[in-house]
C-alpha cells in the first residue's frame, strides 16, 4: 500500500504548512484552563480563522457547508495542525465533531442551514446532553421526559457530564417521548437552546481541577418541535449516528497529539538518563508502534466512512477501545519517566495523565465497546 502523498496532497500539505507558519505566531496566549469564557473566545476565534482561510469543515460534505475534501486531505490537516502546535477544537468539539456531523447526516434542509454555518464559522458552541445520573453506559435507561404540547416539547429531567454546558448555546439532547415503549424506542433527539427558561447549569470540577463538565437541570423547558432531528421516537438510531462519529473519528487529532507527547517523553528520558533503562526503551517502543497502528486504523476508518456515506461504522469501537487504553499506558509511562514531578498539578503531563483516566469511560465504556465489537463485527449472540 502506497501511503505517500500524491502531488495534489503534497500541494495541500505545503499550503497548509505555510498558512500555519504565518498565522500561529499571531495568536493570543491560551487562557487559563479554568477560564471557560476565555477559552470559548479563544477556541471560537481560532475556528473563525480556519473558516476564513477555507479550512473549516474540511471533511464535511459540500452541501453541509464543508469543502468535501478527501479523507487523505482531512488526515493531512490533522497531522499538520497538531505537529505545528495549533489549537484543537476545544470548546467547539461537540458541535464540530458530534452534533454538526449528525445534523449534516440526519437534519432537514432548514436545520442544516440554521445550525451548520454558525458551527463552522465559530459563532456557536454545543454541549452534549446524553448521560444522566442513572443512565451513563446504559444510555437507553435515560428518564428525562418530553411531552408534546402543540408546537413544542416540554422537557423535564436532568443530565450529567454535559461537556461545556456553561458556555454552550445549544445542547444535543436525548429525551424519552414514549415512556411505554421498549427501552431503545421512545427516545427522541432534540436541539435545545441553552438560554431557554427552565435550564439550570451547575459545573462539576474534575480530578484535574477543571470544570469542563456540568450537571444540567431541566424544569418544564419548552423546545420547538422544529428542533427535533429525525423522527419522534427514532432518537436511538440518530444517537448511534452521533456516537459513531464520537468513537470513530473525533479522537483522530488526539492520536497525533499522543505521538508528539511520546516523542517529548523519549527526549525527557534521554535528558534525565532514564533512556539507559532497556525496559523503559522497550515500553516506549511498544507505544510508538501502538500509536502508529492506531493512526493507520484512523486512516482506514475515515476512508471507509467516506466510501460508505460519511458515517463511521462499528470499527470506530475497535479504535476507541484500544486508543483509550493506549493513552492511559502512555501517561503511566510518563509518570515512570518523570518520577515525583508527575505529581505536580501545575504541569501539563500531570493534568493529561489524570484526564486519561476518563477515556475508558467517556464516549462509551470499554465494556460497551467490547459488546459492540462482539455483536456487530464478530457476529456473536447479543448479550442479555
Amino acid at each position: 500500500m502506497d501511503l505517500s502523498d500524491t502531488p495534489r496532497e503534497a500541494e495541500f500539505r505545503a499550503g497548509l504548512r505555510a498558512w500555519l507558519a504565518e498565522v500561529l505566531p499571531t495568536l493570543p496566549p491560551e487562557p487559563d484552563p479554568g477560564d471557560w469564557p476565555g477559552r470559548r473566545a479563544h477556541d471560537l476565534g481560532w475556528q473563525r480563522m480556519l473558516h476564513d482561510a477555507g479550512y473549516a469543515g474540511l471533511h464535511w460534505p459540500a452541501d453541509a457547508g464543508g469543502r468535501g475534501s478527501t479523507p487523505a486531505q482531512h488526515l493531512i490537516f490533522l497531522e499538520e495542525t497538531e505537529r505545528a502546535g495549533a489549537p484543537y477544537v476545544g470548546a467547539g468539539f461537540v458541535g464540530l465533531l458530534h452534533a454538526g456531523p449528525t445534523i449534516a447526516a440526519e437534519g432537514t434542509a432548514a436545520q442544516r442551514a440554521r445550525w451548520l454555518p454558525p458551527i463552522l464559522r465559530g459563532e456557536e458552541v454545543w454541549c452534549q446532553g446524553f448521560s444522566e445520573p442513572g443512565a451513563g453506559s446504559d444510555l437507553a435507561a435515560l428518564r428525562t421526559r418530553a411531552r408534546r404540547d402543540g408546537d413544542d416539547y416540554v422537557v423535564s429531567g436532568s443530565k450529567i457530564w454535559t461537556s461545556h454546558a456553561e458556555v454552550a448555546d445549544w445542547c444535543e439532547l436525548l429525551v424519552r417521548t414514549d415512556p411505554d415503549a421498549p427501552r431503545h424506542r421512545g427516545i427522541t433527539w432534540l436541539a435545545m437552546p441553552m438560554d431557554a427558561p427552565g435550564v439550570t447549569v451547575r459545573p462539576l470540577r474534575t480530578l484535574a481541577g477543571t470544570a469542563e463538565f456540568a450537571e444540567v437541570f431541566l424544569d418544564e423547558v419548552r423546545v420547538p418541535a422544529a428542533y427535533r432531528v429525525g423522527e419522534e421516537n427514532d432518537g436511538w438510531r440518530v444517537t448511534m449516528v452521533t456516537l459513531s462519529f464520537e468513537r470513530g473519528t473525533a479522537f483522530a487529532g488526539e492520536v497525533v497529539a499522543c505521538r508528539r507527547v511520546l516523542a517529548a517523553l523519549a527526549a525527557e528520558a534521554r535528558r534525565t538518563g532514564r533512556w539507559d533503562d532497556p525496559v523503559l526503551r522497550r515500553r516506549l517502543g511498544a507505544l510508538h508502534a501502538e500509536f502508529r497502528a492506531l493512526w493507520r486504523l484512523i486512516q482506514w476508518n475515515v476512508s471507509a466512512a467516506q466510501a460508505g456515506g460519511a458515517v463511521p461504522g462499528a470499527s470506530g469501537s475497535v479504535f476507541k477501545l484500544r486508543y483509550s487504553h493506549a493513552r492511559q499506558e502512555l501517561y503511566d509511562a510518563a509518570a515512570d519517566v518523570l518520577g515525583p514531578d508527575s505529581l505536580d498539578l501545575g504541569r501539563d503531563w500531570t493534568r493529561d495523565r489524570l484526564t486519561s483516566l476518563s477515556y475508558t469511560i467517556a464516549a462509551g465504556t470499554s465494556q460497551i465497546q467490547y459488546g459492540i465489537v462482539a455483536e456487530r463485527i464478530l457476529g456473536l449472540p447479543k448479550g442479555r
